[in-house]
């Protein structure tokens, strides 16, 4: 419904269709939205197997995320700086290397490990992921739709990125629940709800490399006005000009 009111009867749309023009940014939808369901598969079954299988305190296993925060804080610097250096899709790229390599880290640890072989570097492989596909991804929107359109566009891949983690969630707990009721292993429902994880993260890699072509972004401001903001442009000098007109003749 919301689609046919904003495509057929808003005057002025919330969510204008014509950012769906554009092949790159319909891909770039998807690669997302997979990508962050692979981050929120992530995140929560490394807490639920350090809590219910290693039965780790709460205080614990926030003192083995603080790797995540410190990582994530660094990647946020190296796609910035990225971003005149490398096609974007290459940034977003290397976002689901990373989500591929922490999920198949944790995927195939032993029930019982010590945090340092797999849980550690998983940790640290995670933290590069969202920041290096939220950049990546913005470039990449930005660059797909008219200058008017740009907000709803960056809007639009921020709500990806919690849409992505609820929906990652719902299809880890689906997983789990019947995984457990066929096999009774906890542990089994976890390795499988990370190894459909990990197939979300390669889906993506796969349709970015394939569908996505954005060059690398290395412009101070805009290099050329829009016929709109010269059409604008001029009106409002016919209009300055018409009032000095208008008082040269009084």
């Amino acid at each position: 419904m919301f689609f046919v009111w904003e495509s057929k009867f808003a005057k002025e749309p919330i969510m204008p269709l014509s950012i769906f023009n554009t092949p790159s940014f319909r891909a770039l939808i998807v690669v997302v939205l997979f990508i962050y369901m692979s981050v929120g598969i992530t995140l929560w079954e490394m807490v639920a197997w350090q809590q219910f299988i290693r039965h780790w305190s709460v205080l614990h296993i926030a003192i083995g995320w603080i790797p995540y925060g410190v990582g994530a804080s660094f990647a946020v610097l190296v796609a910035a700086w990225l971003i005149p250096l490398l096609d974007a899709q290459y940034i977003l790229a290397l976002g689901c290397v990373t989500s591929i390599g922490a999920t198949i880290l944790l995927a195939t640890m032993p029930a019982q490990q010590t945090y340092w072989a797999q849980v550690f570097p998983a940790t640290v492989l995670g933290s590069l992921c969202p920041d290096f596909v939220y950049v990546a991804a913005q470039v990449i929107a930005s660059n797909s739709v008219g200058k008017r359109e740009q907000g709803v566009a960056s809007s639009l891949i921020g709500t990806l990125n919690l849409y992505g983690n609820s929906l990652g969630l719902g299809f880890a707990g689906t997983i789990e629940a019947q995984i457990v009721k066929r096999t009774g292993s906890q542990v089994t429902s976890y390795r499988s709800a990370l190894w459909f994880g990990a197939a979300l993260s390669v889906i993506a890699l796969i349709l970015d490399l394939v569908w996505l072509r954005m060059p690398k972004d290395d412009r101070e401001g805009w290099t050329e006005e829009s016929e709109e903001n010269v059409f604008e442009l001029r009106a409002g000098q016919d209009m300055v000009e018409s009032s000095v007109q208008g008082t040269s003749k009084t």
